[in-house]
């Protein structure tokens, strides 16, 4: 009885196992999860890409991409990423903007992590905006 009882169990666990196995999912891995704009200019190129793979087995749909204030515009992809196949969620910030970038950008999928937030940070500056002593020093340099 003890035996049987063992061998039924045991069966049922591999049977458990291999269904398991057989799940279809998606699954979104970035390469970076932050990108870092360092110091750049006002009004210089403010777009960045977020590159990924599906590492699942199962198509993978990106139903939205959030940021956290519309001063960065990010633009998903429309079709199903595949199992393997890389895209990519590229993210415009408005570098008219002098301060500096710390935002927020969460996307939404079928994967099985649903939600995954990517972030961007860096400076922009003005150059014309430098002080009246460093310009009364290139004007004498100039001379």
């Amino acid at each position: 009885m003890m035996k049987n009882l063992i061998a039924i169990l045991f069966v049922g666990l591999i049977s458990l196992g291999s269904f398991a196995q057989e799940k279809k999912v998606a699954k979104i891995e970035f390469k970076t999860t932050v990108i870092d704009y360092g110091t750049i200019e006002k009004g210089s190129d403010g777009v960045r890409t977020f590159e990924f793979t599906n590492t699942g087995n199962a198509p993978l749909v990106i139903s939205n991409v959030k940021s956290t204030c519309g001063c960065t515009v990010p633009k998903k992809p429309k079709d199903p990423i595949m199992p393997g196949e890389t895209g990519e969620i590229e993210v415009k910030y408005d570098t008219k903007r002098v301060n500096p970038i710390r935002k927020t950008i969460t996307v939404y999928s079928n994967a099985e992590t649903p939600t995954v937030a990517l972030k961007i940070k860096g400076l922009v500056i003005d150059p014309d905006k430098t002080s009246v002593l460093d310009k009364k020093e290139k004007s004498m340099i100039e001379q």
